[in-house]
């Protein structure tokens, strides 16, 4: 039996192995949210947007994330902490026990697409056990229209099943219960075990983050993308936490995507999906107006608290630091349709330095581009996951280590080649400690940090030669001396602090760690980018 209030469409999980389901096809959100309020799975905000709480998992397991290691795989995935192998026997098993638990029940199914340059589009269909999973898939995948349906044929196929876990998990290559498995030679995606709905999300992602590189010289990218009325192009990586998605709001720039790109070789820049997933801990009007606008009926909030009037306490972290929601793009009124654009003029490297050493603005050069890239730093503060202290560097390659499948040294080589190609400026931001590290400086301003972006889209500080810069003594970048709209005194990081020597001994900390991390990577990268590394061991 198939139900569907958006589609004309009947179809059938037989195929699949999954017998005997009542099918709710293509549901339109409205309807989701219903359906999900009339089982009690969630429940809705004063102004009418779901709420739902995903249980014992609030963010993704990275050590449960597998890939079948097979005749394809073997040879060209970079195996590892971030990229665990599975056989494909244990696979087969897997896959077979969440059809028979997925068989006999009422189930969500949900045709989408990811790529928004058709030249690149991938087919997606994902068989959901909850109908709010189905609703945040409608969210974050490209939505086909009705003519597309009619001749969808899926590339991938999604199955998600948060309440089964396997019950032997060691004796079938598991550590635990819950598991997030790609199989890039069935090309399908198991979730099981939770229900943190970015899994799914990050697993198709992840499969695209190989796709595009080894079979179509398009490389994937962990970053935001926005573009000016005239064309030019902006892109701003970074790890959670940094202000990747709040920086590329910008409400005189079109939003392309807050988090997943490609780079072709055509030169052009297309987002992976059709929605957002932001983080909402501390959200404001005031601070990020599009993203607090942005949830309203249709966005779905995950594990946040409510005040008694029905209100969201956003400053609530009882459940976790990683609250988010999860919206569809065309709740930004100013976006980019379709969602690409031409080659990026700049780049932003985001990072929230918790030892509050890096300066709020560098310039790079294309060494150092590469070597920041490939150790996608940033920090980890008090309170962000449990037995942390005091701050700790974090370090992601390509700042999203957990979703890249092929050696770093790979992606950064394609985007050197590519930025070179392109003539683009790369910049080292920190949004994160200023006159002191955590707990003793101060977070840099969010309108300081959008000032300086500013500055560098309007040209004011590309207009600069090297004699308007100082280079930083441990770091060698480049930071500027003076930014429209930004005090000069916080441009330098050692001026903030009280203390020279105090600074100092900071930064060579920091910069030791940057060179310990990277000691990985030493045997695939060049002199050149080894040398785009700090170059001073201390006093």
């Amino acid at each position: 039996m198939v139900n569907s209030d958006q589609s004309t469409k009947t179809i059938s999980l037989e195929k699949y192995g999954i017998k005997n389901a009542k099918i709710n096809y293509q549901l339109a959100p409205e309807t989701l949210q219903e359906i999900t309020l009339q089982k009690g799975m969630g429940k809705e905000t004063n102004n009418g947007t779901l709420a739902i709480n995903t249980g014992k998992f609030t963010g993704r397991s990275p050590e449960d994330r597998f890939l079948v290691k097979d005749d394809y795989t073997k040879d060209k995935i970079w195996w590892g902490p971030s990229n665990k192998a599975i056989s494909p026997e244990n696979f087969d098993f897997l896959q077979k026990e969440i059809e028979n638990y997925l068989s006999n029940k009422e189930l969500f199914v949900r045709d989408g697409y990811v790529c928004a340059d058709p030249k690149y589009k991938m087919n997606v269909r994902t068989v959901t056990e909850y109908p709010w999973s189905n609703m945040f898939v409608y969210n974050m995948f490209l939505r086909p229209t009705e003519e597309e349906l009619e001749n969808f044929n899926e590339e991938w196929l999604v199955l998600c099943a948060p309440g089964y876990a396997c019950p032997q998990p060691e004796e079938h290559g598991l550590r635990q219960g819950n598991f997030s498995i790609l199989n890039f030679t069935k090309k399908i995606a198991l979730v099981a075990g939770s229900a943190y709905t970015g899994e799914m999300k990050k697993g198709i992602f992840t499969a695209l983050n190989f796709i595009l590189p080894v079979e179509k010289n398009v490389l994937p990218m962990h970053c935001s993308a926005n573009v000016s009325e005239d064309g030019e192009t902006a892109i701003f990586f970074g790890l959670s936490g940094t202000g990747k998605t709040t920086l590329s709001t910008d409400p005189n720039r079109k939003l392309i995507g807050d988090d997943e790109h490609g780079w072709t070789s055509e030169n052009s820049i297309f987002n992976f999906e059709g929605g957002c997933y932001a983080k909402v801990i501390d959200l404001s009007e005031e601070k990020e107006p599009d993203i607090f606008r942005a949830v309203k009926p249709g966005a779905i909030l995950e594990n946040v608290i409510f005040k008694k009037n029905g209100e969201v306490d956003y400053m609530d972290s009882s459940i976790t630091q990683n609250t988010r929601v999860s919206y569809p793009i065309y709740h930004i009124d100013n976006i980019k349709v379709p969602s690409y654009a031409s080659n990026p003029k700049n780049i932003f490297f985001l990072t929230a330095d918790a030892f509050g050493v890096l300066p709020p603005i560098s310039k790079l050069t294309p060494a150092q581009a590469a070597y920041h890239f490939i150790s996608g730093y940033t920090a980890k503060v008090a309170g962000t996951e449990a037995g942390v202290k005091e701050p700790q560097p974090s370090f992601s390659a390509c700042f999203g280590a957990p979703f890249m499948p092929l050696h770093p040294t790979k992606y950064a080589e394609m985007l050197s080649k590519k930025m070179t190609e392109a003539g683009v400026n790369v910049w080292l931001i920190n949004t994160g400690w200023s006159g002191g590290p955590y707990g003793v400086g101060s977070r840099m301003k969010l309108k300081y940090t959008r000032a300086m972006i500013t500055a560098v889209l309007n040209g004011d500080l590309g207009l600069y030669n090297y004699d308007d810069y100082h280079i930083h003594s441990v770091f060698g970048v480049a930071q500027p001396r003076e930014c429209p709209g930004v005090p000069s005194g916080l441009l330098s990081p050692r001026a903030t602090w009280n203390d020279d020597k105090a600074y100092y001994d900071m930064a060579f900390k920091l910069a030791n760690s940057f060179r310990e991390n990277f000691k990985q990577f030493e045997s695939y990268a060049s002199e050149e980018i080894r040398r785009g590394g700090p170059q001073r061991y201390g006093y």
